[in-house]
């Protein structure tokens, strides 16, 4: 019996000891497993970049609208190897990025890109008309120093792009391709390339040391290069007006409506281009003609006698487009091996047409930044270094973007006396013409944009308001309006001083705008 016990003891600490190095044996190979594992997604991602389906370059692309195509060319004339990859290469149809301020046409022959504006009917454009409640004034452009040729430029957005696509394919070191960016590929917080998907359909790896991701305002990469908070302030509904002609000929025309402004300029010798600005998101119905009963009973009335026959007759012809207005702060998350440039990076409300004067002024930025390096493998130091990009871009990005969210806020009708105030008293101030008017415009054309002349004239205009407001009859709620106004400009100047002063982790102020305060 106890001969029974013994053997049973015997073979319990066998199969024990078997059961334990058993049970230690699965654990290394699970953790052996979870190692090779790591080391397969790590290698195979490296093999990804070296495999046959791979493409390599030195910078990659993303989109090919404005930004990326003016890059495209811009980094390949320096030598760059470029891979420029756009969902659609076939011609635009937008109703944006339309106006070319002079500030701009200055960036695109500094990028040798002056002959896109070429053989496309676009307009010479020398400044602004501005209405309000039947009174106009004519505000020029401030070219008496430039050459001839230097203007803004007006066109069709489409044709524009199709420009800078045939200028950037004529050097031998940039390929455009057409595909859709599905991925960017990070390796160990490193952004090494990214997967995209062809034209028929097939699955393809890019890699390179810098990849730029500039696909525009509905862009689906930013998320994971920066805090995106965008915001719709008001939508545009765009017509096209035919055979009339624009009061002041080569000029803009805004005018200041009830409830938002109203533009209109020229896209070609035939076409005048109507955008008319509605708050907020929720719109009339084109489809039940909530819409074209909107146009036609709010706001033709407060167009311009010579244009109104042309715009009803636009909204007769049933061509109703709309767009959403965006505003988005520059807010990245410098990574190694990545950048973001253009309406991907950054956006300001479209009223001043400032956009692809900041694009274009960024690209200039990002050259010179790069110019000097020949090699951009180190991703960590090249990220380091690029974190100066945000600095040098703050004078130029930050003075249109502050002006266009103020212009807007400053244009549109409101209940509040003091913001009502300060809307007759930017007209009027800009009406004075000489240095009253040459500043602002000097600064919205892109030409001076200095934050200091920003801050004097938000001043100048609130100062002249007040003046106007209590002289020659003053009174205590004259008075608090006046307070209300200088409260107004102080807010904005406060607002310029914080977005320059006041340096985040990445260097970048937001470039947003309130009114009611820093």
């Amino acid at each position: 019996m106890e001969y029974q016990y013994v053997i049973g003891g015997i073979l319990a600490s066998v199969l024990g000891f078997v059961l334990l190095n058993r049970s230690r044996g699965m654990k290394k190979t699970k953790e052996a497993k979870e190692n090779m594992r790591d080391e397969v997604v790590k290698s195979s991602e490296q093999v990804l970049c070296q495999s046959e389906n791979a493409t390599n370059a030195d910078i990659i692309i993303v989109g090919a609208g404005v930004a990326g195509s003016a890059l495209a060319y811009t980094l390949g004339k320096d030598g760059r190897r470029v891979h420029v990859i756009e969902r659609d290469l076939t011609l635009p149809d937008r109703i944006v990025g339309e106006l070319l301020q002079p500030g701009g046409y200055l960036k695109l022959i500094e990028l040798g890109l002056e002959d896109c504006v070429e053989e496309i009917d676009a307009q010479h454009v020398f400044g602004y008309a501005l209405y309000k409640n039947g009174r106009s004034t004519k505000l020029s452009y401030p070219l008496q120093r430039s050459d001839p040729d230097v203007a803004g430029r007006s066109f069709h957005n489409g044709r524009f792009i199709q420009k800078m696509h045939e200028k950037a394919a004529t050097l031998p070191n940039v390929r455009l391709e057409e595909g859709t960016v599905t991925s960017l590929l990070e390796v160990k917080g490193t952004i090494k390339g990214l997967q995209y998907k062809t034209k028929i359909g097939q699955q393809l790896t890019a890699c390179a040391p810098l990849t730029i991701v500039c696909d525009g305002c509905f862009s689906n990469l930013r998320r994971s290069l920066c805090n995106p908070k965008v915001d719709i302030p008001s939508c545009f509904v765009a017509l096209i007006l035919e055979n009339c002609e624009l009061p002041y000929p080569n000029h803009g025309h805004v005018i200041l409506a009830d409830p938002s402004p109203i533009l209109f300029y020229r896209v070609s010798s035939s076409e005048i281009r109507c955008l008319v600005d509605i708050p907020g998101q929720n719109l009339p119905s084109i489809s039940n003609g909530e819409m074209a009963k909107y146009l036609k009973t709010v706001v033709a009335p407060q167009i311009p006698q010579e244009l109104r026959d042309a715009f009803v007759f636009a909204i007769n012809k049933e061509n109703i487009r709309t767009i959403p207005n965006r505003s988005m702060p520059a807010a990245p998350h410098p990574t190694p091996g990545a950048l973001l440039l253009g309406d991907a990076f950054n956006m300001r409300h479209p009223l001043t047409g400032g956009g692809m004067t900041v694009a274009l002024s960024d690209i200039v930025v990002l050259r010179n930044l790069l110019r000097p390096l020949h090699d951009l493998s180190d991703a960590f130091s090249l990220c380091k270094y690029l974190e100066s990009f945000y600095t040098l871009r703050k004078p130029v990005a930050s003075t249109i973007n502050t002006l266009a969210g103020a212009l807007y806020k400053v244009f549109s009708a409101s209940t509040d006396p003091a913001r009502n105030e300060m809307r007759q008293a930017c007209f009027d101030y800009l009406s004075l013409g000489g240095v009253f008017s040459n500043g602002p415009i000097a600064l919205l054309s892109g030409l001076n944009p200095r934050p200091l002349n920003l801050v004097l004239h938000f001043f100048a205009v609130a100062i002249f308001g007040v003046g106007r407001l209590i002289v020659p009859f003053p009174s205590i709620p004259r008075f608090l309006i006046g307070a209300r106004m200088i409260s107004l400009a102080a807010n904005a100047i406060c607002y310029i001083a914080q977005d320059f002063l006041i340096k985040n982790k990445s260097g970048v102020g937001h470039s947003r705008f309130h009114m009611d305060g820093c």
